[in-house]
Parts: C-alpha cells; structure tokens; sequence
C-alpha cells in the first residue's frame, strides 16, 4: 500500500516544492493539498492520509489546533510537523497535541522522505536537535505528578526508557545497555503498551514529566 500523503502549508510554492519531490519516489502519494489549518481537518477527514506534513503557523487554525483535531477523529493518523529553528517554542505543545515528529524545511530531500517513510511505519521521529529543544523546554514547565503505570515496567524497562528519552536509537541504546537490538525493540513495545503509549515522542514527554531524566542544565 501506498504512503498517502497531506500537505499543509499556507504557501503555495512549499506545497509545489513537497508535491514535485514526493510525485518521483515509489510508495508514496501526495492525495491533498491544503493552505490553512481548517482545510488541514477537512482534507484529513476526506482523503484519509497516512502521514500529514503540517506547517505550525497557519491562518484560520494553527497547525497544533488542526494536529488535535485530526488525531481526535482518527488517531491513526501520523503528523510530521514542518518546523524551523526558530519554533523552538512550538516542539512541546505539538508533542502535547500527538505529533509523531519534526522535520526541518531546509532538511535535504532525502530526510525528509526517510521522515516519511519512518512515521508511516509506525515509528516516531525526533532528531538529536529537536530532542535538545525539547529538553528545553521541559526546564521551564512546573513538573507533573508521576504518571500511573511506572512502577509496573521492570529495572531494565526504565534504564531504555531513559535513553529513549536522550533520543538514542535502538541500535544506540543495544550499545549502552550491551543487550541486542531485537531485546531493545520488545523492551520499547512492553514500555509503550504498559504506559498505554502511542509512540516513543510520547514516551520523552512521559520520562520528562516523570523526572525519570533531569533536563541538563
């Protein structure tokens, strides 16, 4: 089956750039446009993409409204949000709000379609700078009560739990902890399905809000 793809952007050059770049790669299908966050919901809702790539500043509703709004009627949906470094501010509210990763405008094409293909698999994305901006973030937000579900992941359920949360990889983490990369993979999944997880972004914003990692300073 095809990537189905949304694009939504107020500018219409971005959206011909994305739509020229995404038209030559295999499995992958751009099924809509869209110029604002409305139109965003509505597309969503009729064409039923796989993957959205979302711009966060947007007319008539922002891009972490139309992210809500989507994912509260299918949340099966996976948003890329279409970032630069200068919404740094913007990161933990669209991984509030369910986003599945951040790609860069200026990225190289070839990320940007790796992007793609990763969070249609199901997987999340956040970069080793974007995770940095997340941390950030959580150094200025007062810290929540922990959450339920904690004290049911084992010893070595916590110790991935806090590198997922460094934005290590699976092959990283297999470093760190001297374990295999499958050993990693089912210690992801028991982690995400005992905290009722949909993703690993939503596992950085658990371990952070936890305190399971201290934010460096």
């Amino acid at each position: 089956m095809s990537i189905r793809v949304l694009v939504a952007d107020d500018q219409s050059m971005v959206r011909a750039g994305f739509r020229l770049l995404l038209s030559g790669e295999d499995g992958i299908e751009v099924v809509a446009e869209a110029e604002n966050g409305l139109e965003a919901v509505d597309k969503a809702a009729r064409f039923q993409p796989s993957v959205v790539l979302m711009d966060i500043r947007m007319p008539e509703l922002d891009g972490l409204e139309a992210t809500r709004r989507i994912l509260a009627a299918d949340p099966g949906v996976r948003i890329l949000i279409l970032t630069t470094f200068d919404l740094g501010e913007y990161i933990y509210e669209a991984l509030r709000a369910g986003a599945s990763g951040f790609v860069l405008k200026d990225d190289p094409p070839e990320q940007l379609i790796a992007a793609i293909r990763t969070v249609a698999a199901g997987d999340a994305l956040l970069s080793p700078a974007v995770t940095r901006r997340v941390i950030q973030q959580f150094t200025r937000i007062p810290r929540a009560a922990q959450p339920s579900g904690l004290e049911q992941l084992t010893g070595r359920e916590r110790d991935v739990l806090r590198l997922v949360a460094q934005g290590l990889s699976n092959a990283e983490i297999g470093e760190q902890l001297y374990i295999g990369e499958t050993t990693v993979k089912t210690h992801v999944t028991h982690v995400l399905q005992k905290l009722n997880l949909r993703d690993r972004v939503q596992a950085v914003v658990l371990a952070y809000q936890a305190g399971l990692l201290e934010p460096a300073s």
